[in-house]
């Protein structure tokens, strides 16, 4: 992947979501729009905040705009595992409430997920 590996990802994760709406296939397409807005997240610049305990934006500056974080290939990666296991945990907790139906729900979504490991 490229120097910014979570545009690459995300260009991937768009084209295979038109894909997945064009099919009618809405757990692909929830599961892909989830991961596009984890990598979003994972961009997000921190807040800074200013002695007063504001955010120390003046947004009618136009200085509101900041640049997103670039992450690399391990960073992308993370964020999908990080994805992945919370699906895990919650399919391991619905199967103890004995909810097997959407553990098997959030495996198949898994799946999905995985897909992109690759």
């Amino acid at each position: 992947m490229a120097a910014d590996a979570a545009k690459a990802m995300k260009d991937r994760l768009r084209a295979d979501l038109r894909i997945a709406m064009k099919a009618g296939a809405t757990r692909d397409a929830g599961v892909i729009r989830a991961l596009v807005a984890a990598l979003d997240n994972a961009q997000a610049p921190p807040v800074r905040k200013t002695e007063d305990g504001g955010l120390g934006v003046a947004f009618a500056s136009g200085a509101a705009e900041v640049e997103r974080l670039l992450l690399d290939e391990d960073d992308v990666r993370r964020v999908l595992l990080a994805d992945i296991a919370e699906r895990q945990s919650a399919a391991a907790d619905l199967l103890r409430l004995g909810r097997t139906d959407r553990a098997e729900a959030l495996h198949a979504e898994i799946a999905v997920a995985r897909h992109y490991l690759d």
